[in-house]
């Protein structure tokens, strides 16, 4: 800046108006060709613009135009109307109307002869439901999710009838053979902008269709009649959503809500699926406080029954007479920043005293065939408390529950008995680049006298959990019947890790005179690429108190170790998302002596193994 410009400038960087007029600047040379300095008037002003159009129509009057809004293509399908993008029905990565992409239009009749005459896309316009609007979005999706799962169990001999009827074993050959394909389909119709706010109506519906084949070396483990033999093909349809969330209101203008849900919907009691982790038929009233740092919710579920084959929520049969209460709070950044609390209360009502259930292959699930055979029903209230979060680089989920209440009628003493058990779980884990290191610990308490008038063994409602390489360990993959204790009785069950002879996850009522189970783990997840991760898993498995099964078995001493558990996986998603997966994954159960006491009769199962293969395909 040359001295005479510096003069030009008073202290605060304004330039003066002497005279109180405005001085014009000469245009700065050192300027882009057609920039001016901001707040310097400028004076060379453009040529004077003239209309030469002879018989142009005169624009309309400033009055004839909207005042309150102004009419503009369809935003949602701009791009579209200019040909720069075409959608594809099957192509769920761009901008799609069927994937929730694009409401849907429900215009006048003269607002659809104005688009036919633009050449802008139909609308389409659904008559049911009662929609008004135009801020209805429609989404479907579909899944294939297909199993292949050759393992190893212990199967008891038939007591009527064997497959090798010159062996006096207790135990026959233990391979097994699963072949699974679930097909899923679901849909749903929200009303409202959903990126920033709940929606104010949401209508889902979900469907699921499986067909199993299991092929089995004894008679009488598929079905109760040793005349149907070693293999199944079974195939079922179940509704696994059905339900209507409908927004109640605002209380901040940040978007904290209340919301009701009616219908067969998902619910979790937990982070980790412990104790209740279903699809059932239910109300609940949910919604956010204090800028989404808390959430709530408040349930109540009417158990519907479940396909013994599939484990699908069958329609056709009458719910079960057992219901679900639950409420809880969730907080986030508590007792620090980065970890969520859940306080968490659930009170289970079972009313199945008075009714005898038989599964789909002719065996006995309620009441269990263990003890007098009577019939049970129960009231038991859960209290628990919850975490997940990280303190620094330590990740952590923590699970804790107490059981109380009582059951009508214990199996051993024919009476009431008080229920009073725990439970404990944590996963604790930390991340090196790649590579992320776990650890697991699990203790539900067992039964130590069944005899007396408490049964302290912990059992959940329906269980799911993942946890200690969920189901790619083989514990939690397998079911492990208990022979001399009913043939309709196992172990653990399904999908669980809980060892509380049960008759089923699915359809049997909760133990609470079980061993309990006690575990010990450590795993580790290596992301070797983006779209690949290779997983190992080490759990030590043992009963809390074996006094159950002494006298279910009648046997003066069984030992607690349950064994070694090994497991590795690997997971390839070919696209690096979830839209195509697929999982191949091998387990062994190296036996401890007590599955060796309750389990081995030959040598030659001094080992049990699974492998599993998964493929899932998501639209």
């Amino acid at each position: 800046m040359t001295e005479e410009e510096k003069q030009g400038f008073d202290s605060s960087g304004s330039s003066p108006e002497p005279n109180g007029e405005e001085q014009l600047e000469e245009p700065d040379s050192g300027l882009i060709d057609g920039r001016r300095r901001p707040g310097v008037t400028q004076r060379d002003l453009p040529d004077k613009v003239e209309q030469d159009n002879p018989g142009a129509v005169r624009a309309p009057p400033p009055e004839a135009f909207p005042t309150s809004e102004f009419p503009i293509p369809d935003r949602w399908r701009l791009i579209q109307s200019l040909g720069l993008v075409k959608e594809r029905f099957l192509d769920p990565y761009n901008q799609n109307t069927y994937k929730g992409d694009r409401p849907l239009c429900i215009p006048t009749e003269e607002e659809q002869e104005r688009r036919a005459r633009e050449g802008l896309p139909k609308c389409r316009t659904p008559k049911f439901l009662g929609l008004k609007g135009k801020d209805w979005f429609f989404s479907i999706n579909a899944a294939s999710d297909t199993v292949v799962e050759p393992r190893s169990f212990p199967i008891p001999v038939g007591n009527q009838t064997t497959t090798r009827p010159d062996s006096n074993d207790v135990f026959g050959k233990p391979y097994s053979n699963v072949l699974s394909q679930t097909f899923i389909f679901g849909a749903s119709l929200t009303k409202g902008y959903t990126a920033f706010k709940p929606p104010d109506v949401e209508y889902r519906v979900s469907l699921a269709y499986n067909i199993n084949y299991v092929t089995v070396p004894e008679r009488r483990v598929l079905f109760v009649e040793p005349s149907k033999g070693k293999r199944r093909l079974d195939h079922f349809l179940g509704v696994q959503e059905l339900f209507f969330d409908k927004h109640l209101r605002n209380t901040s203008d940040r978007f904290d809500f209340d919301s009701i849900r009616i219908g067969i919907q998902p619910f979790q009691t937990d982070f980790r699926g412990f104790l209740f982790n279903d699809l059932q038929l239910g109300v609940r009233l949910f919604g956010s406080r204090d800028n989404n740092r808390i959430q709530y919710n408040l349930a109540a579920f009417w158990r519907l029954e479940k396909d013994t084959n599939s484990g699908l929520n069958s329609v056709v049969q009458r719910p079960r007479d057992d219901w679900v209460f639950a409420a809880n709070v969730y907080v986030q950044d508590f007792p620090v920043p980065s970890f969520t609390s859940q306080g968490t209360v659930v009170y289970n009502m079972n009313r199945e005293q008075n009714r005898i259930e038989v599964d789909d292959n002719g065996f006995p699930v309620r009441p269990a065939l263990l003890g007098d055979l009577r019939g049970r029903e129960y009231d038991v209230v859960y209290v628990g408390y919850n975490g997940d979060g990280h303190f620094g680089r330590v990740n952590l989920t923590v699970s804790a529950y107490g059981a109380f209440g009582e059951d009508r009628n214990s199996f051993f003493t024919s009476r009431s008995a008080k229920i009073a058990s725990y439970f404990f779980a944590a996963e604790p884990s930390i991340d090196f680049d790649w590579v992320r290191l776990r650890g697991a610990a699990l203790y539900a308490s067992g039964d130590k006298d069944p005899y007396n008038n408490t049964e302290a063994g912990f059992d959940a409602i329906f269980e799911n959990p993942i946890f200690a390489g969920a189901d790619t360990s083989y514990w939690i993959r397998q079911t492990i019947p208990f022979a001399g204790g009913g043939r309709a009785v196992s172990i653990n069950g399904r999908n669980g890790i809980l060892n509380t002879l049960r008759s089923s996850k699915e359809q049997g009522q909760s133990n609470f005179n079980n061993p309990g189970t006690v575990l010990l783990g450590a795993g580790a997840d290596f992301d070797i690429t983006p779209t690949t991760r290779f997983t190992l898993n080490a759990n030590h498995l043992w009963f809390a108190n074996t006094a159950t099964l002494r006298a279910l078995r009648v046997e003066g001493s069984i030992p607690k170790d349950i064994g070694f558990d090994l497991s590795a996986a690997a997971i390839w998603r070919p696209k690096a998302n979830q839209n195509i997966v697929f999982r191949l994954s091998g387990a062994m159960l190296q036996p401890g002596n007590g599955f060796k006491d309750l389990f081995s009769s030959r040598p030659r199962d001094s080992r049990f193994y699974s492998v599993l293969f998964n493929a899932i395909l998501t639209y």
